[in-house]
């Protein structure tokens, strides 16, 4: 499938990707890119996102491809689970937190604690998950553990933080090429 013959909905996380991330810049740069935009993005509540994103899906034109990153992949599992007769044909998920892990939930809003019980069943559609050797938001083993459980392909990033801006990706020409990938991949 052709990036061009899909809607590609970009799925940010906590406090929005902001200027200068590498879902905004393909967001500018996929014709057929937008993000989905929540209300809340500092004090996120799973139904209102879940409901958002849904809505998103419902209203594309073409066969959908998702975009996660960190708690938008958590979205974008838990919406999952809700889709039935789904136009979404992929998604990559990058960065997803281990929302079990009290070490990690600690330092997060307490709004996040409503993302918890990501689901564990395999996602209905092809998808794609990248995780860092050294994001102090999942460990290796906990990504395994997603990738199993979702049925997603696993790719291994090597030392790359949460990959986002501040740990140095801003465009990230890698994840491009992993997208592209997974796009060839992907059936109308």
């Amino acid at each position: 499938m052709k990036i061009s013959e899909a809607d590609i909905l970009i799925v940010p996380g906590l406090g929005n990707s902001g200027e200068g991330h590498w879902q905004r810049r393909w967001a500018e740069r996929f014709s057929t890119g937008r993000v989905v935009e929540q209300d809340e993005w500092d004090r996120p509540l799973l139904p209102d996102w879940t409901a958002r994103l849904q809505r998103e899906i419902t209203n594309a034109t073409r066969p959908v491809v998702l975009v996660g990153h960190s708690l938008g992949v958590s979205t974008l599992v838990h919406t999952a689970q809700l889709l039935h007769d789904t136009k979404v044909r992929g998604a990559l998920l990058v960065s997803p937190p281990d929302l079990e892990s009290e070490t990690v939930i600690a330092d997060l809003p307490h709004e996040v604690r409503s993302f918890r019980n990501v689901p564990r069943d395999p996602l209905p559609f092809p998808s794609l998950l990248v995780a860092s050797t050294n994001d102090s938001y999942v460990s290796v083993d906990k990504a395994v553990d997603m990738s199993t459980a979702w049925g997603s392909e696993l790719h291994l990033a090597g030392e790359a933080g949460h990959i986002n801006v501040a740990s140095g990706h801003g465009p990230w020409p890698e994840g491009l090429l992993m997208f592209t990938r997974l796009m060839q991949r992907l059936k109308l």
